[in-house]
């Protein structure tokens, strides 16, 4: 089969989305996920609430929304998945896509455990006694309940009660996780009840994915509306809690001093990009299919603006629940909060919930839907990036039967984090592959980009696609700040590296050892697959031109023949352009010198 008869049928099977809104709409659920409601409230408030604000807005402009917009006009000039579209540019860039598929197989994976956790939590909402209110007697024979007190979550005596623990934690730990405090003897087998909640949560995915985008684009008007739905009438409720307005209040105002820490603006880049999805390939992915001519420009200024709305409306409602939980239990809003991540999700939540004296059922059905929903229409976008990677490689395989053996292989290794040890190895994993991999293969990727393939080459492919010329705000973003921000929190991230810990509790030596081969796995993908590249090319030239070949830019270029020349032709004028007006500055130059 020659090249040009294989990239004829990826196009022919790849589709494209039916209209533009399809593709609006599908980022807005991509981007808009668990990560705006459970992880957002909690880092602003860990690092100086209404002060970290002002860190995260600066990074969004300077670092989140152009790297944004650059991965979308990565993924649109190229019409290609992200492995596809890093090897156009240049062979030895292939590993690049394919250490940023690990990562987003690594977040995939334990983000469908949280959806399993999500529906579980929604099933035993459909009671007017919500389970997790009250206290169970079965748990006093548990070692969590060991000199420890239960105190059921309704009661306002939680916090005045030395060594104590509330009933929605109990639950969480014991009914829900079955959870272990030691993984030296392993982590024990899946939990029945999640293990059909997370097949309930994968086949969902799947048959929203069957089709590819043309299948997910119709989803995602309902994946993207419904939550904000939701949002606002947990907001209108939030807002006339008693106490609301003290948590809110302490949400918003800043801590100046948190200001000069080097841990808040860490902080701020690593949420941005987290719930951006940026270096995931799966923005890169989704712009793949659009039209090579789309407003992409406008659609990624819509995104990042509504991701950081979505973020601050989040915090506002959680804030003023707990604000309202504070005031009951008669104590200051930090001492409501016990954690962050599914700490937050899954305990501090479902008390606050617990405590409406109003069909608190009803409320905890909308949210636990709500967290659902957006689980759903981000695991998409993740998934989304496997099976295109797969079928832009593999062009003849049929869309559903690549996505339906991608959420086989997803639920399988997903079993690993709904067992009684899971919540040790979703914190591993989180690190070392949802974090550590994409930091360092960002930085390869806008170094190639900017200073490899060129600011100048990547400006006016943009500008040839959009017709818009990237000004100096871009410019300067994507050359500078970008790439010295990314190196410098780097830098910081390894030298305050410390040792790994699930709530306090050392890991086993073993376990640390599979969290750095993940990493390493991740990111030598670019170095074998480099290798890989010059073996290949040794078939038909010496080592020294095997080598080079790899580093040359000649697969980069739109797919379409028409506006390939028409590219090649525009090219050439703003080449010769840029000649005559370097001609007339020299010679401007040369007569200043003159004279």
């Amino acid at each position: 089969m020659s090249d040009q008869t294989q990239e004829e049928i990826v196009d022919k099977n790849r589709g494209k989305w039916s209209n533009s809104i399809e593709f609006l709409m599908s980022c807005i659920a991509m981007n808009v996920g668990l990560g705006n409601i459970w992880r957002f409230p909690f880092v602003a408030y860990e690092n100086g609430g209404g002060a970290f604000l002002i860190p995260y807005l600066a990074v969004l402009i300077l670092l989140g929304r152009p790297m944004y917009y650059l991965e979308m006009c990565l993924g649109q000039f190229s019409s290609r998945g992200n492995v596809k579209m890093f090897e156009s540019m240049a062979q030895v860039l292939k590993g690049v896509g394919f250490g940023q598929l690990i990562g987003t197989f690594s977040v995939a994976t334990y983000y469908c455990s949280l959806m399993a956790l999500t529906l579980y939590y929604l099933i035993h909402s459909f009671n007017f006694e919500l389970p997790w209110s009250q206290c169970d007697k079965r748990w006093e024979e548990t070692k969590w309940l060991q000199n420890v007190t239960c105190i059921p979550s309704k009661s306002t005596d939680m916090g005045q009660v030395n060594n104590s623990i509330s009933s929605a934690e109990a639950w969480f730990r014991i009914e829900v996780l079955r959870e272990k405090t030691d993984i030296s003897d392993g982590i024990g087998i899946p939990n029945w009840e999640l293990t059909l909640c997370l097949l309930c949560s994968w086949t969902i995915t799947f048959c929203i994915c069957a089709k590819g985008v043309q299948s997910s684009g119709k989803a995602s008007y309902f994946l993207a509306i419904f939550p904000f739905v939701i949002l606002f009438a947990l907001l209108i409720r939030a807002a006339t809690l008693e106490g609301a307005g003290v948590g809110i209040l302490y949400f918003i105002t800043p801590d100046w001093e948190k200001l000069l820490s080097a841990k808040v603006w860490y902080s701020a880049v690593t949420q941005c990009f987290f719930s951006l999805n940026i270096g995931f390939g799966s923005v890169t992915m989704y712009a793949s299919y659009n039209t090579f001519h789309h407003n992409v420009f406008r659609d990624a200024m819509v995104v990042t603006t509504l991701d950081t709305f979505t973020s601050c409306l989040s915090g506002l409602i959680i804030f003023g629940i707990l604000g309202n939980l504070a005031h009951k239990m008669n104590v200051e809003v930090p001492d409501v909060v016990k954690s962050g991540g599914t700490g937050l999700a899954f305990i501090s939540y479902p008390e606050a919930i617990a405590r409406f004296e109003d069909v608190p059922w009803l409320f905890a059905i909308l949210f636990f839907f709500m967290l659902f929903v957006l689980g759903v229409g981000s695991l998409i976008a993740l998934k989304g990036c496997a099976f295109t990677v797969i079928l832009d490689a593999f062009p003849h395989l049929k869309t559903w039967h690549v996505s339906f053996c991608t959420a086989v292989v997803g639920f399988l290794v997903g079993l690993v984090y709904i067992t009684p040890g899971g919540q040790f190895i979703f914190t591993m994993v989180d690190f070392f592959g949802g974090t550590f991999i994409f930091y360092v293969l960002t930085i390869i990727e806008i170094l190639a980009v900017m200073w490899w393939y060129g600011l100048k080459n990547i400006c006016l492919d943009i500008e040839f696609m959009s017709k818009r010329k990237p000004g100096p705000y871009w410019r300067i973003c994507w050359a500078v700040i970008i790439p010295a921000v990314l190196i410098t929190v780097f830098v910081y991230f390894v030298v305050t590296l410390e040792e790994l810990t699930y709530e306090d509790q050392s890991y086993p030596f073993h376990v640390i050892i599979w969290g750095w081969l993940l990493f390493g796995v991740g990111i030598l993908q670019p170095i074998l697959w480099w290798s890989i590249e010059i073996i290949k090319n040794l078939r038909k030239e010496p080592l020294s031109k095997a080598v080079l070949a790899t580093f040359k830019h000649d697969g980069w270029r739109p797919k379409d023949a028409a506006i390939f020349d028409d590219w090649t032709q525009f090219k050439t004028d703003q080449t010769q352009k840029s000649i005559v007006k370097e001609n007339w500055f020299k010679k401007k130059l040369y007569l200043l010198i003159a004279k």
